[in-house]
């Protein structure tokens, strides 16, 4: 009896950590030009811990798998498009810069160079209005959601271990 109520307590506790931690990701698609941007934000991702793997010099990655899909009622939800954003950040110690590096889908897209933590913090943790695809792709009409999976290199130790991947979705119906 009572390994069953500790091992119920630790499923509990682990859902709230999971739970608290897909409350942490915060989506916002956009529909502007005939195109599908999507934005988010996870900044609390940004612990101590992560602080002191950059200032030790490791370089540190936030890799985030977006997905944008259309519900289906009998079969699997239809994917429309994908993208996979790396951001990185490598500290020298004896300049004290943070090297920044975001890349989408393998292929750099932007690189800089910054001594100051709070832009390195912002870089890692958020990306603003990316395109995710054309409107030509979308059924008028018809609900969609955009669905971001995040992990971090490396990886950092967690209440029992469940939470080295976030993820959340946020829901919108396209309106042309």
């Amino acid at each position: 009896m009572r390994r069953a109520v500790l091992l119920s307590c630790i499923v509990l506790a682990a859902g709230a950590v999971v739970l608290r931690a897909a409350e942490s990701l915060r989506i916002v698609p956009l529909i502007r030009e005939e195109q599908v941007l999507v934005s988010f934000d996870m900044s609390e991702a940004y612990t101590d811990e992560v602080r002191e793997a950059i200032a030790s010099g490791l370089r540190t990655t936030f890799t985030y798998d977006v997905e944008l899909r259309m519900p289906a009622t009998l079969w699997v939800d239809r994917t429309i498009a994908t993208a996979v954003i790396a951001t990185s950040d490598q500290y020298d110690n004896l300049t004290r810069r943070h090297s920044l590096w975001r890349s989408v889908d393998g292929r750099v897209q932007e690189s800089a160079v910054t001594e100051d933590e709070r832009a390195a913090r912002r870089w890692l943790t958020t990306v603003t209005q990316m395109m995710l695809c054309r409107t030509s792709k979308l059924e008028a009409n018809r609900e969609y959601y955009v669905r971001i999976s995040a992990r971090l290199r490396p990886q950092r130790g967690s209440l029992f271990g469940f939470t080295n991947a976030i993820s959340s979705q946020t829901k919108f119906t396209f309106v042309p």
